[in-house]
């Protein structure tokens, strides 16, 4: 399949229903079932690359989560959520109605992954967490929420292709081609002009977390991660500003003992789109 179906469900929040929309790869009677989870600021076709690769194998789901994308903005702000989301990808998982899922996850979808994986009964089975872990460097979120929500507008995709490889240098060496192909669907078409595609309002309850709430949210995904009984996956952009090599290694000694894979030259966070970066993933799912 060279393109997705796009297609959506409701889901209940703290204050009512809202829709999240999500990108749909591969044959529908297809009993193995990825779901994909983008970045805090970024949106469900990041993964385009890996599911082109892997919708033979897999049937791929690929949201947009609630206040980006083509999902809906929620009324409230400080609804945006690890918890909510999780309970939202619940919802997908029985619209999806099938018993296991593989779960690949890239930085706040690592945490959306590791909070549904964590619960009693849980339907997943191989999980990737894409540099992040259950510690984050309080300096990596000053150095998002420098940037997060910003009134930016640009003339073309071009443009904002440019704007946004600036703030994205962590995500590694691409093409021209491969970075406007990640950046396209970062945009929508606002009285003549292309602004980013998510509520800018996501940067609400981003900007209230301080070191001791940041602390104390640590606490709570280290227990969650130790309780994982599901394999797992760490990649680490060497040069990360977010996941530190220390935590890195602390996951592969707690919990499901994730392998470690490094990935040189990359920061925060890897997209998947390189071949080898594809390879590392598709081989891991792939394993007997």
């Amino acid at each position: 399949m060279s393109e997705p179906l796009l297609k959506s469900l409701q889901c209940l929040g703290p204050a009512g229903l809202h829709r999240m929309a999500y990108w749909e790869w591969g044959q529908r009677d297809n009993p193995r079932v990825l779901v994909c989870v983008h970045g805090l600021a970024r949106q469900g076709r990041d993964f385009d690359a890996l599911a082109r690769r892997l919708s033979a194998q897999y049937r791929v789901i690929c949201p947009d989560v609630v206040g980006r994308g083509r999902s809906d903005w929620l009324a409230n702000p400080a609804h945006y959520q690890i918890p909510n989301y999780v309970a939202d990808m619940v919802s997908l998982l029985a619209r999806l109605d099938v018993e296991q899922v593989d779960w690949v996850g890239t930085s706040m979808g690592g945490l959306i992954g590791l909070g549904l994986a964590a619960l009693p009964g849980s339907p997943v089975r191989r999980l990737v967490l894409n540099d992040v872990g259950p510690s984050i460097r309080y300096e990596a979120l000053q150095r998002i929420g420098s940037y997060l929500g910003q009134p930016v507008e640009f003339e073309t995709a071009e443009q904002g292709a440019a704007y946004l490889q600036g703030i994205s240098q962590g995500f590694g060496p691409h093409s021209a081609e491969q970075w406007l192909a990640l950046s396209r669907p970062m945009f929508r078409a606002v009285d003549g002009k292309l602004r980013l595609h998510y509520d800018p309002r996501i940067a609400v309850p981003f900007a209230a977390v301080t070191p001791e709430l940041a602390a104390a949210g640590e606490a709570a995904l280290w227990a969650a991660y130790d309780h994982l009984r599901c394999e797992a996956l760490l990649l680490r952009g060497a040069d990360s500003d977010l996941l530190s090599r220390e935590t890195a290694e602390a996951m592969t000694q707690r919990g499901p003992r994730a392998t470690l894979h490094e990935l040189p030259g990359v920061g925060h966070a890897p997209t998947l789109v390189a071949a080898e970066q594809i390879a590392l993933v598709e081989g891991f799912l792939n394993k007997a």
